[in-house]
């Protein structure tokens, strides 16, 4: 091995970048740059300015941010349901001059007081609500308008009760309590702010109300057809931005006890700022009341810090304006191009030599040389499938194979020319297994393992595992679980080829070359199931072997075939069987004669094996190579293999035209013929076995008479 190659080896061994990649794509990577952000202001000013982290300080904008963020949980609900409302800054003034007139000069209880002043609120978001939602005026014009008239009102309204208003006085001790009140030392308006973003949080993220709003910024037209309402929904958004505007408003008036022309001015401009800035995307469907919180922090620091510096309120107003502009640039350019950004980081590609390529050519002397045995085989629903991965057999010789729609199709003996839709699961079957009672068992791309009664009943056993300790993203989830068989005492284990990669995407883990698979056992039992083996390279194949001690599974890009024993002397240990096959193993099953098949979906490429010696390559490509030109392993020609259990190849069976059976993902031998399963294909091949045993069965291989 020359020197490059051993530093690549030891470098991709040790420096793993998936985690750059894994980083990315969590949910709050997002929150990471306001967070980001606000941690770089928060040092700015408190290097810039003595006395920034002073209690007195840290009080006031703690008042301040109380009411900013009441009313920013409001606005994150309409920014989620894909709208904007300009609207907050005169709804504040006319609301702060609504509590000033009732409360605070005419006295009136606040119990009564503050639910009327956010219903006046509520009443112009309800207006908002209306003209968009229900009649469907742009948000932006609808709520300018409305910010226009709301503010002509507030205008007209100090002229006729300014000084009214200003001899007001209420010396009751709950309007004074919101006004300087302390819990613990937080002002009151925090404390309800903080009330409101933690409701606000679980209703976004835990209840029907918040899925509809994020339905709905997402895509309006799925929404209405998944059958949400959509007008009230938007509708509902701006009542509530309404509603807490007006609460914010009370807040304010408590605490100044004055109104003027300047209330609330630009206060639409800010929130709008700081919900941008915090990561609520401004097409709707994306952020969060976290987000909102961060942001909204950052712009009262900021705004506060410039006014302690001395600035004019115009050079203010430009700073927010620049933060603005680069929010919805960053806003805009993150949402174009973050999947591109994502892709390039995620795909991670390590060091994997795989040893020289066995010789295939036909009349050579390899146990693996070219035949046509299974040129011309007979074909089982041709036409009539689509995916069927592995087929399976009951003790009636019914067949049964799995669907790329979602279902289990049994073909009925003895011809097996009728057939019926078993089951459906909804997600793509694959592996198969009957166990002692009966019941098929079979793992589902996407959904996990799930077993399906005699009379057609499906339950879901396991859709998760135990996390890994030093896993950045949540492994607990099963992404591909593909292939099972079910030992002598029930427990059932079975493969997970990758936990980086949906099953519409498992071809993107052959360039990587790392071990993303793993086995797991599920135990009847307790209901629960266990990683027992991590870290393999796409596991596909599962068979228990007679003893019942030891299963075999197939490592597909790693070529080989490994034994490991779960039970008796040797529990715990691995020793390799076939260590370089010309292809990638698929699927194990018995055979009659003691040994087993194993079907190979592909078959090796020299120049996609020396690519995996090439990290730096493959990640090149993925960067600068459009995703449909990337490399791949070549799955357009497979095979089946037969071998014993030291290893040792006893039969290899070709289709040469890669006409029938281009991939061949599975194999089950049943009363002297082997059929044939394949993920990509559209039938199931049947081969007649020369000399095979035409009474056996895999059912009774494995439970006996009693099945």
């Amino acid at each position: 091995m020359a020197s490059s190659e051993t530093w690549t080896r030891w470098r991709y061994r040790y420096i793993p970048d998936k985690f750059v990649g894994e980083i990315l794509s969590k949910s709050w990577i997002d929150t990471l740059i306001p967070v980001t952000i606000l941690a770089a202001v928060f040092a700015f000013f408190s290097v810039a300015m003595p006395g920034f982290l002073g209690g007195s300080n840290l009080s006031d904008i703690a008042q301040i941010y109380g009411e900013y963020l009441i009313i920013i949980v409001g606005i994150t609900f309409v920014m989620m349901a894909g709208g904007i409302d300009l609207t907050v800054g005169s709804v504040f003034a006319f609301c702060n001059l609504a509590a000033l007139l009732l409360i605070n000069s005419m006295e009136i209880n606040l119990a009564i007081g503050i639910p009327a002043i956010m219903l006046l609120g509520g009443l112009i978001g309800l207006v908002n609500g209306v003209l968009i939602g229900y009649l469907g005026m742009r948000a932006f014009l609808t709520t300018l308008v409305m910010l226009i008239i709301v503010r002509a009102v507030v205008d007209q309204a100090l002229l006729d009760y300014g000084q009214q208003i200003m001899r007001g006085f209420n010396a009751s001790a709950a309007w004074e309590f919101m006004a300087i009140g302390k819990v613990f030392g937080i002002p009151s308006s925090l404390v309800v702010a903080v009330v409101i973003a933690i409701v606000g949080h679980v209703v976004l993220t835990r209840m029907r109300f918040g899925w509809h709003v994020m339905a709905v910024g997402g895509s309006r037209r799925s929404a209405y057809n998944a059958g949400i309402r959509v007008k009230r929904t938007i509708c509902a958004t701006y009542v509530l931005s309404g509603v807490l505007t007006g609460l914010a408003a009370t807040f304010y008036a408590a605490r100044l006890s004055s109104a003027g022309t300047d209330v609330g001015k630009g206060l639409e401009v800010t929130m709008l700022t700081a919900a941008v800035l915090g990561g609520i995307s401004l097409g709707g469907g994306r952020g969060s009341i976290v987000k909102a919180v961060v942001g909204a922090i950052i712009i009262l620091l900021v705004q506060n810090s410039l006014i302690r510096m001395g600035l004019s309120s115009g050079t203010s107003s430009l700073v927010l304006g620049l933060i603005l502009l680069a929010a919805v640039a960053i806003d805009v350019r993150w949402v174009k191009n973050r999947h591109k950004v994502l892709a390039r980081a995620y795909v991670s590609p390590t060091y994997f030599a795989l040893p020289p390529l066995p010789e295939t050519a036909e009349g050579s002397a390899s146990p693996y040389a070219l035949n046509d045995k299974l040129r011309g085989v007979e074909a089982i629903g041709l036409g009539e499938l689509d995916g069927p991965e592995d087929v399976i057999f009951d003790k009636d010789d019914n067949l049964y194979c799995g669907s790329r729609h979602g279902d289990v199709i049994r073909f009925f003996a003895p011809d097996h020319t009728r057939w019926e839709v078993f089951a459906h699961i909804g997600g793509h079957p694959l592996g198969f297994a009957f166990d002692s009672e009966g019941n098929l068992h079979t793992c589902v791309g996407g959904m996990g393992l799930y077993k399906i009664s005699p009379a057609g009943e499906v339950t879901k056993l396991s859709d998760e595992t135990n996390r890994s300790l030093l896993s950045i993203v949540d492994d607990s989830r099963l992404r591909l679980a593909d292939d099972l068989d079910i030992a002598p005492d029930g427990k059932v284990y079975f493969s997970e080829a990758t936990v980086r990669y949906e099953m519409y995407d498992w071809m993107v883990d052959a360039l990587e070359g790392r071990g993303n698979g793993r086995i797991i056992c599920y135990d009847p039992k307790t209901n629960s199931s266990r990683t027992v083996l991590p870290n393999l390279q796409l596991p596909n194949g599962i068979c228990v072997e007679k003893s019942g001690q030891s299963l075999l599974f197939a490592e597909t890009w790693g070529c080989r075939i490994t034994r490991w024993y779960f039970d008796g002397p040797k529990k715990g240990e691995r020793e390799v069987v076939i260590d370089n096959l010309p292809g990638y193993p698929d699927n194990i099953n018995r055979a009659s004669d003691g040994t087993y098949w194993c079907a190979l979906c592909g078959m090796r490429a020299p120049v996609f094996d020396l690519a995996l010696r090439m990290p730096s390559f493959r990640r090149r490509m993925v960067q600068k190579v459009g995703r449909d030109d990337w490399l791949y392993p070549n799955m357009n020609t497979g095979c089946v293999i037969k071998f014993d259990a030291d290893g040792t190849i006893l039969d290899v069976l070709w289709d040469l035209g890669g006409e029938a059976h281009p991939m061949i993902t599975s194999i089950r031998e049943h009363k002297g013929y082997l059929y044939l399963g394949g993920i990509y294909n559209n039938r199931v091949g049947k081969y007649k076995i020369p000399d095979a045993d035409p009474t056996w069965t895999s059912l009774q291989d494995y439970w006996g008479a009693k099945s």
